[in-house]
């Protein structure tokens, strides 16, 4: 493989309640790795069809504030066609159309180029799979 393109999958165990979590330090330690100095782009990516990936604020509430919109939005009852899973799991296929399962992020100088506050997250709220991969590929 050219050392213009590196891929890597982690494995992340997300649990069994719905969650957010932060990928932003597998994100820098697989730049390091691979990137070097060089400039490029960070493609995450989750092949799931009931997960995203989001770029928000951690730690100071927002992750728990997307969770409850997201409730509010697409609340866990029976008025989804999709019935398997446990009740209102057809929420969670749904999800992707507004939180997306991938991101495209630029990466400068081998880094990520983030804002102050911005982490890049798994968003998940299907508690039936607990096991999730992500999928990290860098460009430059």
């Amino acid at each position: 493989m050219s050392d213009a393109f590196t891929t890597r999958v982690l494995y992340i165990a997300s649990g069994t309640e719905e969650t957010v979590v932060d990928l932003t330090r597998d994100c820098g330690t697989f730049l390091r790795e691979v990137a070097g100095d060089r400039d490029g782009l960070l493609n995450i990516f989750v092949p799931h069809a009931t997960a995203g990936i989001a770029v928000i604020e951690t730690g100071a509430g927002s992750d728990d504030d997307l969770l409850a919109a997201l409730h509010t939005l697409l609340p866990a009852d029976d008025r989804w066609r999709h019935r398997h899973g446990t009740p209102g799991h057809g929420r969670d296929h749904v999800l992707p159309a507004l939180v997306p399962p991938h991101a495209t992020l630029p990466v400068v100088g081998g880094r990520l180029e983030l804002g102050t506050w911005q982490s890049v997250c798994l968003v998940d709220t299907n508690v039936d799979n607990p096991d999730r991969k992500v999928r990290l590929s860098f460009l430059g």
